[in-house]
């Protein structure tokens, strides 16, 4: 039940930043063009998109973090298999363990430090101010630009996308430990056939032509 709903939930987050990130990005463009255009150009520099930019760019990095657990869930990540191909299935399953152990260690201590680095860049003071509990000389901390969006915000994305796809890794090496399958993404093209049938044509058709 906890899986399905953060699969869904990690998914309908990914769908809304690539379509609010593409709805931005067509109105600044819009904007922009218009805003050269006679008559209407009175209306358009009325309007300040200047954010515009900041936002679609932490709108991807947010979707580039997310879209990196949702890789490794479903087996989309590019990887070199020659190695695991080579091997026999024994040893093999080792070094996929290893492989998939690793990537949670270095996911996990890159959350780890992304989360301290948010702590001390402004998230302290806004959890402490939020709770009425005494600040000290803790400091606001600094806000974007253009948004004035305290960066700590933007930057949330490093410790909870890592983690996640920390947990991702740990979710696939516990399938992989229990059935010895990871996920693979379907690369099939239609009207071309894979290595597979593509001997199996030929041996039928060298077969049959003996």
């Amino acid at each position: 039940m906890f899986n399905r709903i953060l699969d869904h939930l990690e998914e309908w987050l990914i769908t809304f930043l690539i379509g609010a990130a593409t709805l931005v990005i067509f109105v600044a463009v819009v904007h922009r063009f218009l805003s050269d255009v006679p008559y209407i150009q009175d209306y358009t520099v009325r309007l300040d998109l200047s954010w515009a930019q900041e936002l679609c760019i932490y709108m991807f990095v947010w979707m580039a973090k997310f879209g990196a657990a949702y890789g490794v869930r479903n087996g989309t990540h590019v990887g070199v298999d020659v190695l695991v191909r080579k091997l026999k299935p024994e040893h093999a399953k080792w070094l996929v363990m290893f492989a998939l152990l690793a990537g949670a260690l270095f996911t996990g201590t890159v959350g780890t430090l992304g989360a301290r680095f948010v702590w001390e860049n402004g998230f302290h003071y806004a959890f402490f101010h939020t709770f009425g509990l005494p600040m000290g000389d803790l400091y606001q901390g600094p806000t974007s630009p253009d948004l004035e969006l305290p960066t700590w915000i933007a930057y949330s994305c490093v410790p909870l996308g890592s983690y996640l796809m920390c947990f991702r890794f740990l979710q696939v090496a516990w399938h992989f430990w229990r059935t010895g399958e990871v996920p693979h993404a379907s690369h099939h093209v239609e009207g071309i056939a894979d290595d597979s049938n593509a001997a199996d044509q030929v041996a039928e058709f060298e077969g049959e032509h003996a």
